[in-house]
């Protein structure tokens, strides 16, 4: 008597030849999605998507440069990174007003970026708090309080840099006061 032996046949997802032909395209999608998952999630804010518009706000900061080098003004910014303490000394031929507008732009992460109200302490001091605790590298942009509360609307504009590595207070004048002194 002959016996027979019968062949287990397993279901696809058991099959040996299945996830040999299937499981690197199964492997390459998932990471395919985690790829694209992460490169939107943690996208570069240095790229700006319009060009037309930045290039008439550049025009618009040479106006507002150009404003701040005709009325001397200069501003010594100083940060207790500690406390959050800003505070600000400004000088010039001008009448300041009683609030300054201070712009803390991250230059990687706009989502850090913060703006400082200053109020005026005393003639051509001002005091501010920081919202947040700042480190590194930051641009900052000083500006007189307008309505709209925007840096394009100012009257005039001083801009910098600060590295918080290795100083606590910078010195801002306008690009056409540093020209003229190199």
């Amino acid at each position: 008597m002959k016996t027979e032996t019968a062949e287990v046949i397993l279901p696809w997802y058991r099959q040996f030849w299945f996830w040999f032909v299937f499981g690197p395209l199964i492997f390459i999608i998932l990471l395919c999605s985690v790829t694209v998952s992460v490169a939107f999630n943690f996208a570069d804010d240095v790229v700006t998507d319009n060009y037309y518009k930045s290039g008439l706000m550049i025009n618009q900061t040479l106006k507002q440069d150009e404003t701040a080098a005709a009325l001397h003004i200069v501003a010594q910014v100083s940060f207790d990174r500690a406390t959050g303490e800003v505070l600000v000394s400004l000088s010039g031929d001008h009448a300041f007003p009683k609030n300054l507008l201070l712009f803390l732009d991250n230059p990687v992460k706009s989502k850090k970026d913060q703006s400082v109200l200053l109020t005026e302490t005393s003639a051509g001091q001002y005091r501010g708090e920081l919202a947040s605790p700042v480190e590194y590298s930051w641009y900052i942009s000083l500006v007189p309080e307008s309505d709209v509360a925007k840096r394009k609307q100012a009257e005039w504009l001083l801009s910098g840099e600060i590295n918080f590595s290795k100083m606590q207070e910078t010195r801002l004048q306008s690009r056409a006061n540093l020209k003229a002194a190199e």
